[in-house]
């Protein structure tokens, strides 16, 4: 995964300037603290990634090499993203969610590409029915992968959209049902009310929750980015995080306090408009580009 490691840095020469000839104090650890949360990492990952290296921590040591491990670690057991598979053959449903500018339709477009290299049958649900043209991005989409695009015109009812989808990929023998939704502020109840709308119409046209809800995040989206998350798994039960627009000089902090405050595993990172700037989330890779 090249996009982290392209991230600019600049962080790991402070955290070595925190370790003058290896020798370390108790305001050592509350540099190295201060230097990670203002990263985004956010005051308890901070806290959590602190007390491992300082735990581990030996003079010899490149304290810069040791808080990538422990930020690399920070994820440890959190297995590669699949799409799922249906029971008894019936599609798999991924419901994508965030708020607007993240790059929600692009992610579902790059999604629908890898299934599609992989030999799978994909739909699409364009249930964003508010925003302008968002119906015809998807269809831009379909068109590019070769996915099935289920849409009715703007302002219709984004569930029924969603029920029609789930019940086409079943006729149709879909392998994966990809189901957009409008973007739409956390802060804002009506709108995330209407969301739970939607995950309870997919529930009750294919019998069973989605299999997936991934809530797409902007890597330069700092601190709000743990309300986000907060307010979308409250919502609609978020099973994961891709990160996007890891492609510049932003180093996607905030996905450690979300693995670190909810548990929300990062699945996969955009790092990049071309269809195929897309890639699992590589723990290793992201500790690297966040600390060099």
């Amino acid at each position: 995964m090249s996009g982290p490691a392209r991230t600019a840095g600049g962080l790991a020469d402070r955290i070595r300037a925190l370790f003058p000839g290896g020798a370390v104090t108790e305001e050592t650890w509350r540099g190295l603290e201060d230097a990670l949360i203002r990263a985004d990492v956010g005051p308890a990952a901070a806290a959590d990634v602190v007390a491992r290296v300082r735990a581990d921590y030996r003079p010899a040591m490149d304290p810069a090499d040791l808080v990538v491990e422990e930020v690399a670690a920070t994820f440890a057991g959190d297995p590669p993203w699949e799409a799922p598979w249906g029971p008894d053959g019936r599609p798999g449903i991924v419901m994508v969610v965030g708020v607007n500018g993240t790059g929600k339709t692009t992610t579902i477009g790059k999604i629908a590409s890898r299934l599609r290299t992989q030999g799978r049958s994909v739909g699409m649900a364009a249930s964003d029915t508010f925003r302008a043209a968002a119906g015809e991005q998807l269809g831009v989409w379909a068109d590019r992968t070769g996915a099935t695009l289920v849409s009715q015109e703007r302002g219709a009812d984004p569930g029924a959209v969603a029920f029609d989808a789930v019940t086409s990929a079943e006729a149709r023998g879909m392998d994966v049902l990809i189901v957009d939704t409008a973007g739409r502020l956390h802060t804002r109840t009506p709108l995330m009310e209407e969301l739970k709308k939607v995950r309870r119409v997919i529930e009750k046209a294919a019998g069973r929750p989605p299999d997936d809800v991934l809530l797409v995040v902007d890597a330069t989206t700092g601190q709000n980015g743990i309300r986000q998350a907060e307010s979308f798994t409250e919502a609609v039960d978020v099973s994961g995080v891709v990160l996007t627009k890891l492609d510049g000089t932003a180093r996607g902090g905030i996905v450690l306090a979300v693995r670190t405050e909810l548990g929300i595993p990062v699945v996969l990172v955009g790092t990049g408009e071309g269809v195929d700037d897309l890639a699992p989330f590589d723990a290793l890779a992201f500790a690297r580009g966040l600390i060099f």
